[in-house]
């Protein structure tokens, strides 16, 4: 069967049911075991250096043929998929485009127009995708246990975002995936409780850091809350597929992410917030907002290459770690 890549999150119940491979290209560039050859490619291809590396890794996952088609999300993800989308045009790669609409105003008619133009691009309908869409019902299902095995402490902030973050394209077989799955969650559940002085959450876009959360576990704190990867594994339990990517709050307005985040502070009982921001990227100025109106302190970090959390950012999670400290006592 051929590969279809995304370049975000997107319907993916459309690709499986026009008997197509889903492939989040963010995954292949992030779980390759020298990321960095993808970003030199990138650059050595012409891509300015200071374009977000996400975006670079997307683009030589494209190149370097790891799929036959690519859906770039112009619309709810990164501006800079536009000239992404013209680029492989200009290259002869085989791109359409996928749009989640902005304005509040007619956005279930306007989500399920881009739904129904994509359906019968890949060669599907929506109706199809609609009867297909139960099929992934049972893994979401385990996917919102797993969750809330994070929050019970029997799962850890790093399992959590693996997981839910491969959940965008089920390692492209979603019964394989489910079965693992399901070995996972009872082994998981058998397990003691782990043990923390603080409870965090992140929100922003998933790190490209290779060892914050193991920085973070070792200080004491466990990640109870993955925002934008809780977001990824589609947690709404409505049965019109339409309803269901509305229920996605990463490609709307920032007051969806809000209201949110706000109700998993205190579901979670979290002490504290980090904000993840990529170099680049323009959510960061979403930073402002979060800051002003998440009902727990903020600290916000800055990640560029993929790698190890560097020392200054370290030294201000440290101190930020001891302020929640004092906060609780």
């Amino acid at each position: 069967m051929k590969k279809v890549g995304f370049t975000t999150t997107i319907p993916v119940e459309i690709i499986f049911a026009a008997n197509l491979i889903p492939v989040d290209l963010n995954n292949i560039f992030i779980t390759d075991n020298n990321p960095h050859t993808f970003i030199d490619f990138a650059e050595q291809e012409g891509l300015p250096r200071n374009t977000c590396n996400w975006i670079k890794g997307i683009y030589t996952s494209v190149m370097q043929n790891s799929v036959d088609k690519v859906i770039s999300v112009t619309g709810g993800d990164c501006s800079n998929n536009h000239a992404l989308t013209e680029i492989f045009r200009a290259e002869g790669i085989d791109v359409t485009t996928f749009n989640y609409p902005y304005e509040n105003k007619s956005r279930y008619v306007s989500l399920k127009s881009e739904m129904s133009l994509l359906t019968a691009e890949l060669g599907t309908d929506l109706d199809t995708v609609q009867k297909f869409q139960e099929n992934l019902q049972g893994v979401r299902s385990k996917l919102k246990r797993l969750d809330e095995l994070t929050v019970e402490n029997k799962v850890s902030g790093f399992e959590n975002h693996l997981w839910l973050v491969s959940s965008t394209d089920f390692n492209g077989d979603y019964l394989s995936f489910e079965d693992n799955l399901i070995a996972f969650l009872d082994e998981a559940q058998r397990r003691e409780e782990i043990k923390n002085n603080l409870r965090i959450g992140f929100v922003g876009v998933p790190p490209i850091f290779t060892d914050l959360y193991e920085f973070l576990e070792n200080k004491g704190v466990h990640i109870a809350f993955n925002e934008v990867q809780r977001q990824f594994s589609i947690i709404s339990e409505k049965r019109d597929i339409v309803e269901k990517y509305l229920d996605y709050t990463y490609p709307y307005d920032i007051s969806c992410r809000i209201e949110d985040i706000n109700r998993e502070i205190k579901k979670r009982k979290l002490d504290g917030i980090i904000h993840y921001v990529q170099s680049f990227c323009y959510r960061q100025l979403q930073d402002l907002i979060i800051k002003r109106e998440i009902e727990v302190p903020v600290i916000t970090i800055e990640g560029n290459e993929p790698g190890g959390v560097d020392a200054r950012t370290k030294i201000r999670l440290e101190s930020f770690i001891e302020m929640l400290e004092e906060r609780k006592k």
